[in-house]
């Protein structure tokens, strides 16, 4: 059976995505991606293999997305500067505000989604190794460095993505303030 005339991979995608950032990770589904392109949900299997297809391209593109954002925004500042963790670090957070549906597939291991997303996930952690490269860290203390990092980043994200900070300060100075304790903490 022929695709549909005029439904492309990337619409399902676009779509896909739509509803993720809007809607909800969970609310991306064969039958709500069906309903938003207006066709029939077993239409959609002429385009792709099913749901864990549309999720699978979903987490590519959202590793990919963060890690060119993650990229472009230590570009500027010099190769071997402790500073470049503050711009990566709002690039993330700043990911995780605009797209959160997205951002919450970044998250899981990439080790059991196959060898295309598992290559893109390691990019990331080959810039945030590169990011640290100033402090001088061991292997061993790298690893320690990059979980810490990830665990901060996420954990930002997330309490603010559920309206967690009430209290009359500015989230971004408290931001700023985060990561700036971490980076102390680097150089000990």
């Amino acid at each position: 059976m022929s695709p549909r005339a005029g439904i492309t991979n990337k619409d399902i995608i676009t779509t896909a995505i739509e509803i993720a950032n809007v809607e909800g990770l969970k609310e991306v589904t064969m039958a709500n991606v069906a309903k938003r392109l207006g066709i029939k949900s077993p239409s959609l299997y002429n385009h792709i293999n099913g749901l864990s297809d549309i999720m699978n391209l979903l987490t590519l593109r959202a590793l990919e997305d963060l890690y060119q954002l993650l990229k472009q925004a230590i570009m500027d500042v010099d190769e071997m500067k402790r500073e470049a963790i503050y711009p990566l670090s709002v690039a993330y957070l700043t990911y995780a505000r605009e797209q959160p549906g997205l951002y919450a597939l970044t998250i899981e291991s990439a080790s059991k989604k196959g060898e295309e997303i598992s290559t893109v996930a390691n990019q990331i952690i080959e810039l945030l190794t590169d990011v640290l490269k100033p402090f001088n860290l061991n292997e061993e203390d790298t690893i320690h460095a990059i979980r810490s990092l990830r665990s901060i980043l996420h954990g930002f994200a997330s309490i603010e993505n559920q309206k967690g900070f009430g209290m009359p300060v500015a989230v971004n100075e408290s931001f700023h303030y985060l990561i700036a304790t971490f980076i102390e903490g680097l150089k000990k």
